[in-house]
């Protein structure tokens, strides 16, 4: 089936399969039987353009992923998008026995393709959720490590903080620097630390919460985390970094769009994940 116009999967899906309802269709994606260019889509909110192709194929994925801690949100032969739960590193730590992101990517994998191993492009902290992006090949990785500041156009999070926000947009800066505990503080001057610029608006306010919008300029470690302290709204649930409360049973930090341009076939892709339930302000 050809794409004439712009609009989603599903819009598409219910008009094409003329008869059948949102839970049929959402049967089918789950199941991996929806290919859009032959690639496997689960998204039922993945944008089309006019010219692609969407094919419903008998069969689901045989070895779908299943895990608590990651859901694969997109993927085709050369890359892996992900959303990761709170609670799991993206790597496994030299000498450590727990799971990562990337040990159960790799076992995923490896039942198609024995020898298979994915590749980090960028990592989330422990305690974060959201979007990850991991490489099937070396040469992509690669190419993402050459050109991110050209191919990644939007990372944002959002975030839950302690206290009513002053302002509605501003942005932080600063330089970041690690002390000998591995815990990141900021300088206003350059100090051996490496600057860090970070975007912030403000979605809602509570009494004693605020809902925020981050977007990053640089990828720094704890970048965010150490900014909101630097702001005097502290990440809720980020003892490490200042909070005072834990709301929730986790820090407040979400990954929830990630933006870029598709190494190989160069087009721009666009993942999204809704505000997670425990984030909400009453």
């Amino acid at each position: 089936m050809t794409v004439r116009e712009e609009g989603t999967l599903m819009e598409f899906l219910l008009q094409a399969l003329s008869g059948t309802s949102r839970t049929r269709v959402k049967e089918l994606l789950g199941r991996g039987q929806v290919l859009v260019d032959d690639v496997i889509t689960t998204r039922f909110d993945a944008p089309l353009h006019p010219g692609q192709t969407v094919r419903i194929a008998k069969q689901g994925n045989r070895n779908p992923l299943r895990s608590p801690y990651v859901k694969i949100v997109y993927e085709d032969a050369h890359l892996l998008v992900v959303e990761k739960a709170a609670g799991i590193r993206t790597n496994t730590l030299p000498g450590e026995p727990h799971n990562s992101l990337k040990r159960i990517l790799d076992d995923y994998g490896s039942r198609a393709h024995p020898r298979f191993a994915v590749h980090t492009v960028h990592r989330l902290d422990r305690v974060t959720s959201g979007l990850l992006l991991f490489a099937k090949t070396r040469d992509v990785q690669q190419a993402f490590v050459r050109n991110w500041r050209t191919l990644v156009t939007d990372r944002r999070y959002v975030a839950l903080v302690e206290g009513r926000m002053e302002q509605d947009t501003g942005s932080v800066q600063s330089w970041l620097s690690e002390n000998k505990m591995f815990v990141s503080y900021s300088s206003d001057q350059p100090n051996g630390g490496l600057f860090a610029l970070t975007h912030y608006r403000t979605l809602q306010r509570g009494e004693d919460r605020s809902l925020v919008e981050l977007k990053l300029e640089t990828g720094r470690k704890n970048q965010i985390r150490v900014h909101m302290h630097d702001l005097g709204h502290p990440v809720c649930g980020d003892l490490k970094y200042g909070a005072t409360s834990n709301p929730v049973g986790r820090v407040c930090l979400h990954a929830c769009k990630l933006q870029f341009v598709h190494p190989v076939t160069r087009r721009e892709l666009t993942f999204q994940t809704p505000l997670p339930s425990e984030f909400r302000i009453n």
